[in-house]
């Protein structure tokens, strides 16, 4: 199977469309799979999006690493259940777009991205713009095959330095080939921002397990980020520096503070709230 709408595409069908205003779509998470995580979801979600906004300009554009001022997180999505999609568009022009969005599971809602906005860069030098035109054309009617989705092998990161509970530095090396830069994007490949952010999340958890106390059956889990900033992309084979500072636990909740480096040089950065 080509990695081109497979490797790291989250919209199997758009099911309810109204050009340049609002779509609702839907992704068949593979029963396969052994999670799919809340960033993957967010992922989807800014797919339909995209999908909304390269329509509008006849596929001229595709918003770039677009970024949600607040995302909050209310479930996990279980393989085997259907991610239930929403964005509603306020702006899109061949600039950029802004939109909100959400996903749900059974009417639930698990993830709400709340004043995204998105760059509209040449579509041309990412993809193909007639493959794009016919994908969305196939997404309008019949939808695509589910269960295309095979998951991401995520890079093992290298622990630095590591204080017990406060921080921690790492390097994820990010690789010089994997499925998904088939994907994302055949023309030009880029390391997705929703994997860094998952990449650090996770190391946030690990962080905040040591500092929270136990509670029975919950462990610590994600509520929400803000304030994330992508000052440029992340290519194949760069290693990337990670930062994560834990502050002390305020009203139940531990904030993160998220960082990257490449070269010493900041690339993204994002605060995380954490719950236990």
């Amino acid at each position: 199977m080509s990695p081109h709408f497979a490797a790291y595409s989250f919209v199997d069908r758009i099911t309810e469309f109204v050009p340049a205003k609002h779509a609702r779509g839907e992704f068949a998470v593979p029963p396969r799979l052994p999670d799919f995580s809340s960033c993957l979801v967010a992922e989807a979600v800014g797919q339909l999006a995209a999908w909304v906004s390269m329509a509008h300009i006849d596929f001229r554009g595709r918003p770039v690493a677009a970024l949600a001022t607040e995302t909050r997180f209310h479930g996990d999505a279980i393989p085997g259940r259907t991610l239930e999609l929403a964005v509603d568009i306020d702006d899109c022009d061949d600039d950029a777009v802004a939109y909100s969005g959400s996903a749900s599971v059974d009417g639930k809602t698990i993830i709400e991205l709340i004043h995204c906005l998105g760059p509209m860069l040449p579509v041309a030098d990412f993809d193909e713009p007639d493959a794009l035109r016919q994908r969305f054309a196939l997404l309008r009617t019949i939808g695509a095959s589910p269960h295309r989705f095979e998951g991401v092998t995520l890079p093992t990161v290298v622990t630095r330095e590591h204080v017990p509970g406060h921080a921690l530095k790492a390097t994820l090396p990010v690789p010089l080939d994997a499925p998904f830069f088939g994907d994302h994007f055949p023309r030009r490949a880029v390391f997705p921002a929703t994997l860094l952010l998952d990449t650090q999340i996770r190391l946030a958890l690990d962080l905040a397990r040591e500092a929270l106390p136990q509670k029975d059956g919950e462990a610590p889990h994600p509520v929400r980020v803000t304030n994330v900033k992508m000052r440029a992309f992340i290519l194949p084979g760069q290693d990337v520096e990670l930062t994560i500072d834990l502050a002390p636990l305020a009203n139940g909740v531990a904030k993160a503070s998220l960082g990257a480096r490449i070269d010493e040089r900041v690339v993204a950065t994002a605060r995380l709230e954490i719950a236990g």
